[in-house]
């Protein structure tokens, strides 16, 4: 059985849901066998240990007591992992393997306290061991390690994490009130873009004096919304005074059917006295400890990675990589099944020779599709015999000829509804807040520029990411700045209370789409980016398209002349639309070397374009995919023949090329955003240098990001299990199986 590790506890969904049922968990007297030890740890018993770790053991082993492990901890454990693992491991290999992670991270939290206190004491803090002992609780023991002088930070992210998932599982259930007096969360559901709401890590909301601005908000006194700090920014649409005192105790039903809290002690009005979220605060501290354990540790480690600044390590790694690639991709069939593993921890550092043959690239896909009317109408014609070659078995021109009649008529509009209306709703008004209030002049949406202010449109999305990049991470290959195309209308309850959108999209045809995607791209990278070819004028409708094809160009020239079942359609005649995004620099090394890096042009023409694809793209695997569709050579890509002519076509032109083709499923606009190299060889040239390997999104960075994270992954790894084979021994452990032996049996 797969080894959990835990390095401290959040509060479950789970509690907040009910998902499990308390009394299977809990005996009749659950307050008392609650709080029965299950285990017992002190590393200070150990004997036999390293030479590498005897100083450090020998100096700080008396600062190490007894942690004790009670079955509560356990039952918390179970609904934040072990629950998952239901149906496919037995209770019993459940339950033990999660004893065993919870002694396992005794013993290393223990191992990191002598460690922390060692590091203050080479620090600055010559007497940290006299300043731990002095420490009247065990709680205060753990704030002290975290504290750099004067400086709380890591103590309130460990207060935050606590906070916040309390609040979190109080919200679940408050808006499960909220919904039942009328309300109801959507159900539409489109792909979003990765790292939506993600904080940054060790984030924490501040005062001005670095304190923690941030608090539980129950609907009591002493923890009402206005006391709440940093939350009250944004609750619960709805919330109320009495709906958030309903959730609170809910809350702590919860807890308290399965033993965590003991309503006839606890005083639960005072959650931040409640023995078990006291226990849960302490947990979280332990936490931060092993987590600055671990941090103090890695740094040292990394060293070997930057050889102060030569990054010789590194560049080994990367030739050992290129020369391996070389012998791998040698042919276009090894090469085949690899080209589309490209992301931030998979790299391909060189292609093979296709010339004559190609290039292999990767291609965005904004998909318009054929409405129902439409889709039926092809159908029929499908199904007609008279649209049907009776020697190829292809479709004929008329067929052809007919479908771009359906093309013309075709009108997209912005798919992202399910960002107003679904589960989640991301959307927010420049000009409004969630509660329908003017914003301040000062307001960060308030003065946002964006794409569509000047026609008045007003909603854009995730806030958090786009605005507060302060505590949210940034949305990746995504700008962020292209409002909804359409109008917007708040719907009321009959309480007043907002209760989802009417959304009047825009009607775009494809000349419309175009001019979308153009202005759109040279809003984000600067007047004229955008180049159509062939005398195409986005926004002018392309008539002679719809009539272009004639007997003597619908075939191949190569064989036109051929019998009937040995021709070949034309499918390059099927592109509507051509051109390019200007990105920047003529050398295609340099191009990828740069391709993720913020500031570079074709950065942002990516990300802009990606965003389209997220606002109008009814072809929604391709959101999926690190920067798009894998195009192979030949004419065996599985993809529709106009597709892959189209998308052969671009390709050959190379990155920022598009076209706009036309297919069964509709208008396709593909955008390479990719291309391995004819001529094969090296795909990199790549500089490791301290400015290359800091600039975030270089090649060097990612490569450099990728390779130390998988070596101090490994690092960390070894280090916690030379940890535990030195500390995790008979002498040092104790664990009581009779106490939670009715857990085993369940």
């Amino acid at each position: 059985m797969k080894k959990i590790r835990i390095l401290g506890t959040v509060l479950a969904a789970s509690v907040a849901l009910g998902a499990f049922g308390g009394c299977s968990l809990v005996s009749h007297n659950s307050a008392k066998d609650m709080r029965q030890v299950i285990a017992e740890v002190n590393i200070s018993r150990a004997s036999d240990v390293s030479e590498s770790d005897k100083a450090l053991f020998d100096k700080y082993k008396d600062a190490v007591g007894t942690s004790q492990i009670y079955k509560n901890k356990l039952i918390a454990y179970y609904l934040n992992v072990g629950s998952s693992m239901s149906g496919q491991y037995s209770n019993s290999e459940i339950f033990s393997n999660l004893v065993g992670a919870l002694v396992d991270n005794a013993v290393v939290t223990q191992y990191a306290v002598m460690y922390v206190l060692d590091y203050k004491s080479a620090n600055g803090e010559s007497d940290a061991l006299e300043k731990y002992n002095a420490c009247e609780t065990y709680e205060k023991k753990l704030e002290y390690l975290l504290k750099d002088g004067d400086d709380e930070k890591y103590v309130n992210v460990a207060k935050y994490n606590l906070y916040s998932s309390i609040n979190a599982a109080i919200d679940t259930l408050e808006l499960s009130l909220l919904e039942e007096d009328g309300g109801s969360a959507g159900t539409e559901t489109r792909t979003a873009p990765g790292g939506v709401d993600t904080e940054q890590e060790n984030y924490f909301p501040a005062t001005a004096d670095g304190d923690l601005d941030y608090n539980v908000y129950t609907g009591y006194e002493g923890n009402l919304l206005a006391q709440s700090g940093a939350y009250q920014d944004d609750p619960l649409e709805g919330t109320t005074k009495a709906t958030r005192n309903e959730a609170y105790i809910t809350f702590m039903d919860r807890l308290a059917s399965y033993g965590l809290v003991n309503p006839r002690t606890d005083n639960v009005l005072d959650f931040e006295n409640v023995p078990y979220i006291k226990e849960e605060y302490v947990s979280q501290l332990e936490s931060r400890v092993v987590a600055k354990y671990y941090d103090l540790y890695e740094k040292e480690q990394e060293k070997r990675l930057t050889d102060e600044g030569e990054y010789e390590y590194i560049k080994k790694t990367y030739q050992d990589m290129l020369e391996s690639q070389t012998r791998s991709y040698d042919t276009t069939e090894a090469f085949d099944g690899v080209i589309g593993s490209l992301s931030d921890s998979s790299f391909i550092l060189y292609s093979p020779d296709t010339e004559g043959e190609g290039a292999y690239g990767l291609v965005y896909n904004i998909l318009l599709p054929f409405d129902s009317i439409q889709t039926n109408a092809l159908a029929a014609m499908q199904s007609n015999p008279a649209y049907k070659d009776k020697d190829s078995g292809d479709y004929t021109i008329d067929y052809y000829l007919g479908r771009n009649e359906l093309l013309k008529n075709i009108r997209t509009t912005d798919q992202r509804s399910a960002w107003f209306n679904g589960a989640t709703d991301y959307s927010f008004s420049v000009k409004t807040d969630k509660n329908g209030k003017e914003r301040a002049a000062d307001d960060p949406a308030k003065l946002l520029d964006f794409y569509g202010k000047n026609s008045g449109r007003e909603y854009l999305f995730f806030e958090n990411n786009i605005l507060h990049g302060d505590r949210y991470e940034a949305l990746d290959r995504y700008i962020g700045k292209y409002a909804y195309n359409g109008k917007v209308y708040v719907k009321y309850d009959e309480d007043g209370d907002r209760d989802g959108y009417t959304l009047v999209p825009e009607k775009l045809s494809i000349d419309g789409m175009l001019s979308e995607f153009k202005a759109y791209v040279d809003y984000v990278c600067g007047a004229d980016t955008v180049k159509f070819e062939g005398g195409y004028t986005a926004g002018v409708q392309n008539g002679n398209y719809y009539t272009s094809l004639t007997d003597a160009n619908f075939f191949t020239e190569e064989t036109r002349d051929k019998k009937p079942a040995e021709r070949e359609i034309d499918y390059n005649n099927f592109i509507y639309a051509k051109g390019s995004v200007n990105v920047g620099s003529e050398d295609t090394k340099s191009y990828k070397g740069d391709l993720l890096q913020g500031d570079a042009a074709q950065y942002k023409a990516l990300a802009a374009i990606n965003e389209l694809q997220y606002a109008y793209t009814t072809d929604v695997s391709v959101l999926s995919e690190y920067l798009g569709y894998s195009v192979k050579l030949g004419d065996s890509t599985g993809y529709i023949k106009e597709f892959e002519a189209a998308a052969h076509e671009a390709i050959a032109r190379g990155e920022g090329a598009f076209n706009v083709c036309a297919g069964d499923y509709g208008w396709h606009i593909l955008y390479v955003t990719y291309v391995y190299n004819a001529d094969g060889g090296e795909i990199y040239e790549p500089s490791f240098t301290p400015e290359r390997v800091d600039k975030k999104g270089t090649f060097e960075n990612l490569f450099y990001e990728y390779k130390k994270s998988q070596d101090i992954a490994s690092i960390s790894s070894t280090r916690e299990t030379q940890i535990l084979t030195q500390f995790r021994k008979d002498s040092t452990v104790t664990t009581y199986q009779s106490r939670y032996q009715d857990l085993l049996d369940l």
